[in-house]
């Protein structure tokens, strides 16, 4: 069974309005969220076997720390540049390249590129994702490959966001 974790990145900080876009780090609440969602899957036992990630400062700081959660080796977590600025089509081609010996992926991205993409792979998924919200969904026939996950046959598992603990 293939399981693909949708993750939109923890609170940004927009204190200095004259960081670019894509340098914005994190805010003390986004720091904490990140560690608290982490910790929430962990607890589940729901770990990923890598994490896939846009290159803006604020989705990587978010992927390290649930990185660092999971017990996740540091070469487990990819920078992917088309998850920035991009489109539910580019998403869609990540998720369709990814290796099949991985069974558990997680994509971590921004909205409002991810609400779409859960909308797109699930149907049960109809509203706008919170900072730090996770989304897992998975397909339960066994001889799926990662580059059939385009469809809306996912089953929804999971949905948690930082408000909700």
């Amino acid at each position: 069974m293939k399981t693909l974790f949708l993750v939109r990145h923890a609170k940004s900080d927009w204190e200095d309005q004259d960081i670019s876009d894509i340098d914005r780090p994190l805010n003390k609440r986004g720091y904490k969220d990140a560690h608290t969602m982490g910790a929430l899957l962990k607890e589940k036992k729901l770990l990923p076997d890598l994490i896939i990630t846009s290159p803006a400062i604020r989705a990587l700081t978010t992927a390290l720390i649930l990185g660092r959660n999971f017990n996740l080796s540091i070469e487990n977590i990819i920078i992917n540049p088309n998850l920035y600025g991009t489109n539910v089509k580019h998403y869609i081609d990540c998720i369709t390249q990814i290796d099949n010996r991985y069974d558990s992926i997680m994509l971590l991205g921004h909205n409002p590129i991810i609400t779409e993409l859960a909308n797109t792979l699930s149907p049960q998924i109809t509203q706008n994702f919170p900072t730090c919200a996770i989304a897992g969904i998975s397909q339960a026939d066994g001889n799926m490959e990662w580059k059939t996950f385009n469809i809306k046959t996912g089953k929804l598992f999971l949905y948690e966001f930082p408000k909700k603990h």
